[in-house]
């Protein structure tokens, strides 16, 4: 999965740091497209030198190499520089570390951009210096990362596996997933859920794994779970355009490891759940 970056190792404390020549600086444009240049076949990102003297913002460390933002453009950069999507940057740099810092970093921009102004009196927020917040200097009012918790969902029916594919958006294969509503448990995110999507109850709810998928600043959480009672699938349309039970061996993965969706399924195919 996408954060498997082993021994690589993610140190996500907050800190005050000046950018040094070795670190990397990413910058995201209003879109949401992360400034990149293709170099000798890899995705490079702006440095030291690029940047001058714009402010940063320390993200996070990958074993000795630090991470920061720039909220604002550089002035100038070299040639070939272009932006890309989060998507892209995912199929560009397939798996590892790169791609792990990316969709984190993603995250942490995200949550910056979406807090720009206090939420109780309007006055303008202020980067906290002990933790990672944004202070506001009329009210005292603190606002921490944001982080979605969400379900992906492995229902069984034997040797089948529920199957969908959304609406919009993804195009390979994917499991039940939702976001989990006010007052729910997860495991309640799983049933209400199914239920929605696929018209089917289960039963024998059981955690998986978890997943951070700083895409859509979400904290995934894995369950699978065995249909009970009536099989039969009442597809919720406005969602999906395919939900089918599909046998172990017929099922077709994902193209690359990076989501616990993919996990999951490939998990159910090999017969290890």
């Amino acid at each position: 999965m996408i954060q498997d970056i082993y021994p690589s190792k993610l140190h996500n404390e907050y800190g005050h740091y000046e950018v040094r020549e070795e670190d990397i600086v990413f910058y995201f444009d209003e879109k949401g497209r992360l400034l990149t240049r293709e170099e000798n076949g890899r995705l490079t990102f702006l440095n030291k030198k690029e940047i001058g003297e714009k402010k940063s913002i320390y993200l996070f460390s990958i074993d000795e190499k630090r991470y920061f933002l720039i909220p604002e453009k550089p002035e100038q950069v070299k040639d070939g520089y272009t932006y890309r999507t989060i998507r892209e940057v995912r199929d560009y740099c397939a798996e590892g570390p790169e791609v792990f810092a990316v969709f984190t970093a993603y995250h942490l921009w995200r949550w910056y951009a979406d807090n720009v102004y206090c939420g109780r009196c309007a006055e303008k927020l202020e980067l906290d210096q002990k933790e990672r917040a944004m202070k506001c200097p009329g009210c005292g009012n603190m606002i921490f990362p944001r982080i979605n918790p969400a379900v992906i969902v492995g229902v069984m029916n034997g040797d089948k596996l529920l199957l969908t594919k959304y609406r919009q958006g993804y195009g390979h294969n994917a499991l039940v997933a939702g976001f989990t509503e006010i007052g729910e448990t997860l495991e309640e995110t799983v049933a209400r859920e199914v239920m929605e999507e696929t018209g089917v109850k289960v039963k024998n709810i059981r955690y998986y794994k978890s997943q951070p998928w700083g895409m859509a600043q979400d904290i995934l959480v894995g369950y699978y779970c065995d249909v009970d009672g009536d099989s039969t699938i009442r597809m919720d349309e406005g969602e999906l355009k395919y939900a089918e039970w599909v046998q172990r061996e017929e099922i077709e993965l994902q193209p690359n490891n990076l989501s616990l969706t993919n996990e999951m399924m490939r998990m159910f195919k090999e017969g290890k759940i």
